[in-house]
């Protein structure tokens, strides 16, 4: 059985009568790529907010590395190898491609900002800054304004971001959501290497090419609740998915969740 690297029990949160995320009992396998579907109000994103620390838990548990992070602050849960991408842009506009990644990359090599002295002068984040760059494909556009660049090479930059943090666990929420057809394909590629490289990938998507493409695991989640978690195969085949979900098309369930090939 697979090691397993992040766990929830029974984890929920309520506003008011509505319960976002309701008592969800899930566990995400090292090295493997889990996507998350279900209709738009379904919870993921809230379930993504409580897993990284921006909520805290009406009710429930979260573990991660074997460790109860429940309490712990997004920054305490980043420092051991938590990494989390937004549905919205999040870079420094004024500042090039470079500098995004390299305050990342300083951040994590606790070398802080130093007001005095020359950033030429940190070798080991100078060169991860660039392999950063170059594995997000902007090393061409390293000295570009974020502000300057295109929403998809926003969107590459931000993963640059969170990969320059080292993280064990990467939650992706909507990488490629505003993206151009075209530019979609590179950041399929990006994953890929990524999740080959051994970065277990949990995410949220609505582009089924993609969750076709890269997907070990689905988990679905409906009202809040998970409904279904299993294989590719498996889950399309689950009758509260196809009701819930597909609205019962059984033809229509298999062809979008058929397994990656």
């Amino acid at each position: 059985m697979s090691e397993i690297i992040l766990r929830t029990e029974n984890l929920g949160i309520a506003f008011g009568a509505h319960k976002a995320v309701n008592d969800v009992t899930i566990g995400i396998e090292k090295g493997k790529f889990t996507t998350i579907l279900g209709p738009n109000g379904a919870g993921k994103t809230t379930f993504f907010n409580l897993v990284s620390g921006l909520l805290t838990p009406t009710t429930g548990k979260i573990f991660f590395k074997g460790t109860d992070v429940t309490s712990l602050s997004p920054i305490e849960r980043v420092s051991l190898g938590m990494g989390r991408s937004f549905q919205l842009t999040n870079v420094f506009p004024t500042l090039t491609a470079y500098e995004n990644v390299r305050l990342a990359a300083q951040s994590y090599e606790k070398v802080g900002f130093k007001i005095f002295t020359n950033h030429n002068k940190f070798s080991k984040v100078n060169e991860k800054t660039e392999e950063i760059l170059e594995r997000v494909l902007l090393h061409n556009k390293k000295d570009e304004l974020a502000s300057n660049l295109t929403h998809g090479e926003q969107r590459k930059l931000e993963l640059g971001m969170v990969l320059a943090l080292d993280p064990e666990v990467l939650l992706l929420d909507e990488p490629t959501a505003g993206m151009a057809i075209e530019e979609v394909p590179a950041m399929i590629d990006i994953l890929k290497k990524t999740h080959t490289a051994g970065t277990t990938i949990v995410l949220i998507e609505h582009k089924m090419d993609m969750v076709k493409m890269l997907s070990d695991r689905l988990s679905i989640l409906v009202n809040g609740a998970l409904i279904a978690d299993g294989d590719p195969d498996t889950v399309s085949k689950n009758p509260e998915v196809l009701a819930a979900y597909l609205g019962g098309g059984v033809i229509d369930a298999e062809a979008t969740f058929a397994s990656k090939g």
